[in-house]
């Protein structure tokens, strides 16, 4: 028995099946042919003891009918095919009858000696063996009437076995049969059946060779294998999501490291020239000396600007949580027109309906307001660094017919041509590359305005002004949203901590 549980145990699962299926068949198919057997030969010798019994009947018959009576001559009573011996009252053989020539001694039945009271006790044909021992004779024992003794009946059961016989190697041929389509039939069938498994045993080697896209075919969840696949794909989805987190905060802390560094490194070679030079002597002079430090300091706050500008596009890049408070953009507005005069005097600057946008007034929206207003404080900076000084100025502010809120800045300056308008939004992109790092930005303002509008489920758009310039077009949702997704990743965060000096 452990020998079977242990090659059952090794089998492939379409074998077990198939071998289960087999057996439980073959048994099922034993059972109904020994059934069919037994009820068989338990009808065919139900019909010899029937003709055993009305052959008797005539044997007595004719034997009472006679004058002679035993000592007589009966074999004109006894039927053909059946063997017939009279007995005396104790058990004597005196004659026997039968009619056949092709049937020899050696296959007469062996009649048992019985006493007449033995005899006539008997109820029932009984079965006997021949005298070679090689067939089997039906006998049925009767007693004359008078008491002078018994008669013996008895009738081959050589049809009987032959048709019994027959009847076996045909049950055993249909039965092999039947195993044999049944287990070919079960193997296909096995084999279709569990064909999604060997879709899902192909998925999963593809995504062990790095394929996370793969998922398992779908299949009717009323079913094992559907409802497998459904689970199996679900956790895919979550394996596969959690590792494009990692990827992404991977690729976030190598940009990260890559952007501080590429920025950092002329503001640091500044600072240490000047120092070089004041290790060597060669600032002799008090206002080369004043001038060497004014370098230096603004060395330093520029540097200082790059690592806030990129700790803020960090935080936003891992999707912390921010504020969610109701803020009034008619009130950020009207503070972006009073700091814009703040930084050119001479520049008008109005306060108008946005484009489509309806008339000025409360325009409230869901969001983190000091975001927000580093969203405009960076637009009206852009304006001031890359607009003629007197261009003038519009901020749009209203509500779309869908009820987001739009707030334009809307300059009539050079505008920007199509090929860089596509990129303002990427880092350190800078539209005019003839400009120093000293002089110019570094190119991060319109990617923190972009980060801040999108973790408020919002959209930045670049648009033509009419008549000339550029118009930044922010829209946002006045109705609060999911949370922004966050990302996780504890090395991540980790490091982002550490750089943050402020």
């Amino acid at each position: 028995m452990t020998r079977v549980r242990a090659l059952l145990h090794g089998m492939p699962l379409r074998l077990r099946f198939v071998a289960i299926t087999t057996t439980l068949l073959l048994i099922g198919l034993t059972v109904v042919g020994a059934t069919a057997l037994t009820l068989l030969h338990r009808s065919l010798v139900q019909q010899v003891d029937d003709q055993l019994t009305s052959a008797a009947k005539e044997v007595v018959e004719q034997a009472t009918r006679t004058a002679q009576g035993l000592a007589g001559d009966t074999t004109s009573g006894a039927p053909s095919d059946y063997y017939v011996q009279f007995e005396t009252a104790d058990g004597t053989p005196v004659q026997t009858v039968f009619n056949r020539t092709s049937t020899t001694s050696e296959q007469f039945p062996v009649i048992p000696s019985m006493t007449f009271s033995q005899v006539r006790n008997l109820t029932s044909p009984f079965t006997v063996r021949s005298v070679d021992g090689r067939s089997s004779w039906r006998v049925i024992a009767g007693t004359f009437t008078d008491g002078s003794g018994s008669v013996f009946v008895a009738l081959s059961l050589h049809s009987a076995t032959a048709t019994m016989g027959e009847m076996q190697m045909a049950l055993i041929g249909i039965s092999l049969g039947v195993v044999a389509i049944g287990g070919v039939t079960g193997y296909v069938a096995v084999r279709r059946s569990l064909r999604p498994l060997e879709e899902i045993e192909s998925t999963a080697a593809a995504i062990a060779d790095g394929d996370l896209g793969r998922r398992i075919p779908a299949a009717p969840e009323s079913t094992e294998v559907g409802r497998l696949g459904v689970a199996l794909n679900g956790m895919l989805t979550q394996i596969e999501s959690a590792f494009d987190a990692r990827t992404a905060s991977e690729a976030r802390m190598r940009r990260f490291v890559a952007d501080a560094s590429h920025e950092l490194r002329t503001p640091l070679a500044t600072i240490r020239g000047y120092g070089e030079l004041f290790r060597m002597g060669a600032l002799t002079e008090d206002e080369q000396l004043r001038d060497t430090m004014r370098r230096i300091e603004g060395s330093a706050t520029r540097m200082g600007s790059l690592v806030e500008d990129l700790l803020a596009l960090a935080r936003m890049d891992e999707g912390r949580p921010m504020r969610s408070d109701h803020v009034d953009l008619a009130v950020l507005a009207g503070d972006a027109v009073g700091d814009l005069h703040a930084l050119d005097r001479d520049r008008p600057v109005r306060l108008v309906p946005a484009q489509d946008g309806g008339s000025i007034g409360p325009t409230v929206v869901v969001g983190d307001e000091a975001r927000l207003r580093q969203v405009l404080a960076n637009l009206i900076g852009n304006v001031v660094q890359h607009t003629p000084s007197g261009t003038p100025v519009e901020i749009g502010l209203g509500l779309l017919d869908d009820g987001n809120a739009v707030v334009e800045v809307r300059d009539h300056g050079p505008g920007i041509s199509p090929e860089h308008a596509a990129r303002v939004f990427e880092r350190f992109y800078r539209v005019d590359a003839s400009r120093t790092r000293d002089s110019g930005g570094a190119g991060l303002g319109m990617a923190i305005v972009e980060a801040i509008v999108t973790s408020h489920h919002g959209h930045v758009d670049l648009l033509t002004t009419p008549g000339g310039g550029t118009t930044v077009r922010v829209t946002l949702p006045r109705t609060p949203r999911a949370p922004h997704p966050t990302v996780t990743g504890e090395q991540e965060v980790t490091s982002l901590e550490e750089l943050d000096v402020g």
